[in-house]
């Protein structure tokens, strides 16, 4: 009961639903006022909270490490692309509330905000996400920062800053057990999946959370079919989905 009601409370202050703090005005959001059902969707981007994936992916995350824990599947979990880190201090605090010791969190972000767009992908750069880096753009020093603040800054949290091209192949991570990708573009979400899908362990998760960008989207078709990848594609809500890796 403990265990349930911090993680009910981190969810609310990670999404701040409880101070409701208002969104940025961005292009297809202007307004500055907040709104409930936005923000529980995950369909603004928070001028405070640390992050913007909003409560139902939340949920979704916490059902996939429970899963893990309870079934014992090893590995640890990861996010590609955390922003504020809001997801991935979610992470650790589930961690935290079922007492796992030996798993580790990883936090790979550019912490230079979304890559480059003029020399990627066609859809990446139809995009051109880019453009948003004065939001987007979060110093690694902020994300630990916030981490502290909650008191899960700790030896199970690993950094991986830099490009994930550059990253992500080296990557000192033996075994996944959740794999969370919020990276947006084709560029971004192949890297992911080439590097860190085959660590995942049978039994794990793989959660996309910007499948409805059709750049993230065709990118996970197309390392499906190339790798011959049946397992159901399950929304969780109008954004994001997730599949259990069984083979």
């Amino acid at each position: 009961m403990a265990a349930e009601l911090y993680l009910d409370l981190m969810k609310r202050i990670l999404t701040n639903v409880i101070y409701q703090d208002p969104p940025q005005a961005v292009e297809w959001h202007p307004g500055r006022e907040y709104d409930p059902d936005r923000r529980t969707a995950g369909l603004d981007w928070p001028s405070v909270a640390h992050t913007m994936v909003g409560l139902e992916r939340l949920d979704n995350l916490q059902h996939c490490v429970e899963q893990v824990v309870a079934e014992a599947v090893p590995g640890d979990l990861i996010e590609t692309g955390v922003w504020r880190g809001g997801v991935t201090i979610f992470m650790r605090a589930l961690l935290a509330a079922y007492g796992e010791k030996e798993r580790r969190v990883w936090v790979a972000d550019s912490f230079e905000g979304i890559p480059d767009s003029s020399a990627g992908h066609p859809r990446d750069r139809e995009i051109a996400l880019d453009r948003f880096n004065d939001v987007l753009a979060v110093p690694q020093a902020e994300v630990e920062e916030n981490f502290r603040r909650y008191g899960l800054l700790d030896e199970q949290v690993r950094f991986l800053p830099g490009w994930f091209d550059v990253t992500l192949p080296s990557a000192p991570i033996e075994r996944l057990a959740v794999l969370r990708l919020d990276g947006d573009l084709y560029g971004s979400t192949m890297d992911a999946l080439v590097n860190l899908y085959p660590k995942l362990s049978v039994g794990g998760y793989a959660i996309i959370d910007d499948y409805r960008i059709s750049a993230c989207r065709q990118a996970v078709h197309d390392y499906r079919e190339a790798q011959g990848i049946t397992d159901e594609i399950v929304p969780i809500d109008s954004w994001g989905v997730y599949w259990r890796r069984t083979s």
